[in-house]
């Protein structure tokens, strides 16, 4: 894979740069070399009731109301509206700050 780099970056450098003249040309390179790579084997067969199914895209009614109320508050920001929380770190934020 290496080789493959290689090749094309010196192939790449010589359309970028001028042809060198004289007695400091760039040699020939060298012949490419491709080795096979067997496939991977699985030694171990996977057990499907090993692992609980999980829909992670599923949420309740609160967690869906949750990101509504960010996706809202999102949108609204790029409208230059802030919809920030009413309090802040316990304190009551007055709508003119917000």
């Amino acid at each position: 894979m290496l080789d493959l780099i290689v090749r094309f970056l010196a192939w790449v450098l010589t359309l970028c740069t001028p042809r060198a003249r004289g007695r400091h040309r760039f040699g020939a390179l060298p012949p490419l070399r491709i080795i096979p790579v067997p496939p991977p084997r699985f030694t171990e067969v996977l057990d499907g009731n090993a692992s609980r199914l999980v829909r992670p895209y599923v949420l309740d009614p609160a967690e869906r109301r949750h990101q509504r109320e960010r996706r809202r508050a999102t949108y609204l920001a790029t409208l230059g509206i802030d919809v920030g929380p009413d309090h802040i770190h316990g304190v009551r934020v007055p709508a003119a700050s917000r």
